[in-house]
């Protein structure tokens, strides 16, 4: 990318009327800087209305990033498995210089994937399933819910929800579960809450359209579709007991599982690398979640560039990791389409 084509979509000072509703040449050039990380140099602006001054960097992911060439391998890392200590140790970060980049990747893959992903194609077919993990013990176990569309094998929504197994009586895990509640107060189950929060997102995400749900026989899952998606929403309830075949119903929804449980460690049990919190969790599921949507292939087999976000019509090719970690996403669909090369073109623009 040349410093003279990029062209500031907004003034990033929020107070600033240029900031909401921008005008053209709202900006002036003030020349442009050299930065050791980056071989082109990066140009300079000032706001014509707020005086403020910023540059073609504030609009970047890595924005006062201090190694942003880290951020793109780092991505790769903690999605293919590799925990933040080994990954630290693989780019010479310190462990709380890998958490921070961590945090800001999640943040930001979590509003990229809101942005690119708002509505759904009409007439498709959603299969839920929820896996279980813990948090730091296996006394603490947690839901994940986890809602993909059939054809495409995109992760629509994923959530992480505490939940409480009473353990039997007089064994040795209830006195440890016993223990644990006098000291931290006992453990609420949130994860009816968090399938609420995931239906919800698929009804807003359809827009009115007709769609078809497809799930196992748990009956929360009946009484909520009942609830929140009725009339909009065909719910079909498929046995839990079938073989995990490729002729279950389910197998797509099982096939991602197992590629969540692969592709990140705090997935697996028995292993240093499970989460110590949820929010962690959350974290490495909106990674997780941008990767597989707009990067990783829809099969292994694809010989055109096919992703799920391709297969839905959200993007128009597969982007790469360095377009992932590219452009702020803070605006909404205002926000500068990960492909943009001059920074001009908004997703809401791109996708008319």
């Amino acid at each position: 990318m040349s410093a003279p084509s990029f062209q500031p979509p907004r003034c990033p000072n929020r107070a600033c009327p240029m900031h909401r509703a921008p005008q053209p040449r709202f900006f002036q050039c003030c020349g442009s800087y050299r930065a050791r990380c980056r071989a082109d140099a990066v140009p300079r602006f000032r706001c014509k209305h707020c005086r403020r001054g910023f540059s073609r960097q504030t609009f970047r992911q890595d924005y006062r990033d201090r190694r942003p060439e880290c951020n793109g391998l780092l991505f790769r890392l903690l999605v293919s498995g590799v925990g933040l200590r080994q990954a630290g140790r693989w780019l010479r970060l310190g462990v709380h210089a890998v958490q921070h980049k961590f945090r800001k990747l999640a943040h930001a893959m979590r509003r990229l994937d809101r942005n690119l992903l708002q509505e759904l194609p009409p007439g498709r077919r959603y299969l839920l399933d929820e896996l279980e993990t813990f948090e730091h013990s296996s006394i603490l176990p947690l839901s994940v819910p986890v809602l993909i569309e059939h054809d495409s094998l995109a992760v629509v929504a994923a959530g992480v929800a505490p939940i409480r197994r009473v353990a039997r009586i007089g064994s040795r895990r209830q006195r440890w579960l016993s223990r644990h509640e006098q000291s931290h107060g006992r453990r609420k189950d949130r994860s009816v809450r968090s399938l609420r929060r995931i239906l919800g997102r698929l009804r807003r995400r359809l827009r009115g359209h007709r769609a078809v749900l497809v799930s196992d026989r748990k009956q929360v899952y009946a009484s909520l579709c009942r609830g929140l998606l009725r009339g909009q929403v065909e719910h079909e309830r498929v046995s839990g007991e079938l073989p995990r075949t490729t002729y279950n119903p389910l197998f797509r929804i099982n096939l991602t599982d197992a590629m969540l449980r692969d592709n990140n460690g705090r997935l697996r049990r028995r292993s240093w690398l499970v989460s110590k919190t949820a929010a962690c969790l959350r974290r490495q599921l909106a990674l997780f979640t941008a990767y597989r949507n707009w990067h990783r292939l829809r099969t292994n087999r694809e010989q055109d560039e096919l992703t799920p976000g391709v297969q839905l019509g959200c993007v128009h090719r597969r982007l790469s990791v360095e377009e992932l970690l590219a452009w702020r996403q803070d605006w909404g669909r205002r926000s500068i389409h990960p492909t943009s090369v001059t920074g001009s073109e908004s997703i809401a623009a791109m996708a008319a």
